[in-house]
């Protein structure tokens, strides 16, 4: 029984050692960082194109 235990404590000893996990949880940080930047380039593209368009559409029932 006591060989199980020890047997055991070793094998939970060596999941929590493993790196594997890190490299995963890396990568999804740096993909979140890249899909916040994108959202907010978004916006800030999106804005400037309504801009634009209603700049357009101001100029042209000026010339209608």
């Amino acid at each position: 029984m006591n060989d199980k235990l020890i047997a055991l404590y070793v094998n939970i000893q060596a999941l929590l050692a493993r790196e594997e996990g890190q490299d995963l949880i890396e990568y999804a940080l740096v993909v979140s960082l890249i899909a916040f930047a994108a959202v907010v380039g978004m916006q800030s593209l999106a804005t400037d194109i309504n801009t634009a368009f209603i700049a357009i559409g101001t100029k042209m029932t000026t010339y209608s």
